[in-house]
């Protein structure tokens, strides 16, 4: 299918504005400009209940965290989100929009983490930063009012890389049991070389170099599963997986890949490509309607595996280009 009439207008106004490449700014330019866009498209700001803003440990110091409740006093199912910007910008607002909708949406308590940034703090940094507050989290369940036994991942872009690698951390270090993991366009093996073409005005491969070049520092690292998951050699026993893809993204193919994989060991997985969509789109519900629509099924997917009132852990949740097979 061709580009989304949505992506060909959103495309046409990043030309007429001469929107530079991320890559090709300098971090700092890169950082400022990738929130700033993100705001644009997100929408109107929704109100959450309760959003604070604190601190867990982590491998190298307190990691900021912020917390956003839905109405309610009771211990509520808790997603830990991580936002995307691969792994080297991006912050905890970057997904604010996102966690607000999900909180009120599921509902459910969403926990976004302030993990490490490259250059900075290359691999594997972010990974244990992740790992470390979704473990916190998970064994103080009355200091941030959760239910431990209905904690789950997710996160966008790198996002998704970091929550499907916090899931084999937990699988190996004995917790914290989750309950799901909610992956969205997720960079799942460093060393495929992207797809697609060279369209400076869209995320492309040389986007997918520039991240991995500030992320991966030593290229054998790229084989590392907590980088690249798709190369772990088990997946077993991870929990139920929601993968959303879009059909014009050069990381399209080696997510999809490890929705298959996951499902080939026996992981309850749903796997979604939105047809004409490109990267970020989930982040930009106020461009993009698809956008709203995969919130919308991200929603769904995690209300079914909480359990929560009339919903079926197994059912598929409503979405365009679902593969449930």
């Amino acid at each position: 299918m061709s580009l989304h009439p949505q992506v060909t207008a959103y495309r046409a106004a990043r030309a007429a504005a001469g929107t530079p490449p991320l890559y090709t700014q300098t971090l700092a330019e890169a950082r400022a400009a990738d929130l700033a866009a993100i705001r644009a498209g997100g929408g109107a700001v929704e109100p959450v209940a309760e959003v604070r803003d604190t601190h867990v440990p982590g491998p190298a110091g307190d990691l900021p965290v912020r917390v956003y409740r839905p109405a309610g006093a009771d211990a509520l199912p808790t997603l830990v989100y991580f936002f995307g910007g691969g792994w080297t910008l991006g912050s905890i607002d970057t997904a604010d929009g996102i966690c607000r909708r999900l909180a009120n949406a599921v509902p459910c308590q969403v926990v976004t983490v302030g993990y490490r940034l490259a250059p900075e703090h290359p691999f594997p940094a972010a990974v244990h930063d992740c790992h470390a507050a979704t473990r916190w989290l998970a064994a103080h369940p009355r200091e941030f009012g959760l239910d431990p036994a209905r904690v789950a991942v997710g996160g966008d872009s790198a996002g998704g890389n970091l929550a499907a690698a916090v899931t084999l951390l937990a699988r190996a270090r004995g917790g914290p049991r989750l309950a799901a993991q909610l992956l969205v366009y997720p960079n799942t093996d460093q060393t495929a070389v992207a797809a697609g073409d060279d369209d400076p005005l869209l995320f492309n491969r040389h986007s997918v170099a520039w991240y991995r070049r500030h992320y991966l520092p030593d290229p054998d690292a790229a084989h590392d599963p907590l980088a690249s998951p798709l190369l772990a050699s088990d997946l077993t026993g991870l929990p139920p997986a929601l993968v959303v893809t879009a059909e014009h993204d050069p990381l399209r193919d080696e997510g999809e890949r490890y929705a298959h994989r996951l499902r080939a060991a026996g992981v309850p997985t749903t796997l979604t490509r939105y047809p004409g969509m490109i990267h970020g789109f989930f982040a930009m519900p106020g461009v993009f309607d698809d956008g709203r629509r995969a919130q919308d099924e991200a929603a769904a997917f995690l209300r079914g595996r909480f359990g929560l009132t009339g919903t079926d852990p197994d059912a598929v949740p409503a979405g365009r280009g679902t593969d449930d097979g």
